[in-house]
């Protein structure tokens, strides 16, 4: 496996780097779409990890629909190449994206995790008392020139902080050196046994003012199996300067 290029990248789970390193495999193609991948024997010799790690990286990019597996193996999705296509400039059904997903993965971005209590109508969804305070993920996506193109502000509830550990590591204060990376939000509520429901919610605010840019707006809640809220996010956007991919799991 490379050597990771940061220190953000060498405290990453080792089925996080085996997984980014076949989805870079996918996205130059060096592993056409439609052909088999390598054995889980041969790819963890490959990267010196356990086969269970490499399971895990597998099921990752399953998830992200990058490959499909069947009782002949694991094989490239047709037409998978990763991040590298562009994001669809309309509302499209696929998988559910905690904002900055996946795709965002090149976008100049700034994210912040903060601990503070929700706005009070949200309190009692999120299983919190008034005034209590939770772990809150802000997230911005710049233009060329600097200018925000998205804004997304999630809140956290006690389940939420409770069922994921690796949200639970940063309620301890860890990794405040580093921008916070979220992407796998899902996919770490799919590996705590969670089963999850999105409901999003699609509007444009009132009139705009002459000469102002086209907005959206998207209330998402995510709940698990006994309909308790997980995470609550909105997403405030630009709709002439940037793109929105809904997206939901039946």
């Amino acid at each position: 496996m490379a050597e990771p290029e940061s220190e953000a990248a060498a405290d990453a789970p080792l089925y996080l780097r085996v997984a980014a390193a076949l989805r870079e495999d996918l996205a130059h193609r060096r592993i056409s779409p439609g052909s088999r991948l390598p054995s889980e024997r041969s790819l963890s010799q490959r990267y010196h990890v356990n086969r269970q790690t490499v399971r895990s990286a597998l099921q990752l990019l399953r998830d992200e629909r990058l490959v499909v597996t069947d009782r002949r193996g694991t094989f490239a999705a047709s037409g998978a190449e990763g991040g590298s296509e562009p994001v669809a400039p309309a509302l499209t059904a696929r998988r559910p994206s905690f904002p900055g997903g996946p795709r965002a993965a090149e976008a100049l971005v700034r994210a912040s995790l903060t601990w503070e209590p929700p706005p009070t109508p949200l309190a009692a969804r999120l299983l919190l008392t008034p005034g209590e305070p939770t772990l809150v993920h802000r997230h911005v996506v710049l233009g060329p020139q600097g200018a925000a193109l998205q804004r997304a502000v999630s809140w956290f509830s006690r389940p939420a902080l409770t069922e994921i550990p690796q949200l639970a590591r940063y309620r301890r204060g860890r990794d405040g050196r580093q921008q916070p990376d979220l992407r796998l939000l899902y996919h770490w509520m799919h590996q705590a046994g969670l089963r999850v429901t999105h409901r999003e919610s699609v509007g444009v605010p009132g009139p705009a003012t002459a000469g102002a840019a086209a907005r959206l707006v998207v209330h998402r809640v995510v709940s698990d199996q006994h309909g308790h809220a997980l995470e609550i996010t909105d997403i405030d956007f630009s709709a002439q300067s940037a793109a929105w991919t809904y997206e939901f799991s039946a």
